[in-house]
């Protein structure tokens, strides 16, 4: 009985080391896909959330510019009409 209790201890610390090399593996696989997609996304032209901020704020700047240019046109085409 004292044989088959050791026996299949043996058998459970191999087990639990072959498991505990196969999360290591798991971890170390998962480690590398990540740092290969940040690599790749890091190759592509991707701007940052505070870029396309400025750019949107810019944006909306230069269209409250035109429209109040085109307001200005707009009267002044109408004075230009009424003096003619």
């Amino acid at each position: 009985m004292q044989s088959e209790n050791r026996m299949f201890d043996d058998l459970v610390k191999m087990f639990n080391g072959a498991a505990g090399t196969i999360a290591g593996v798991g971890r170390e696989a998962e480690a590398g896909a990540r740092e290969r997609a940040r690599a790749w996304i890091g190759g592509l032209d991707f701007v940052s959330r505070e870029e396309f901020d400025a750019v949107k704020a810019m944006a909306a700047a230069a269209r409250d510019e035109a429209d109040a240019l085109r307001a200005r046109l707009d009267r002044l085409e109408a004075a230009q009409k009424a003096d003619a």
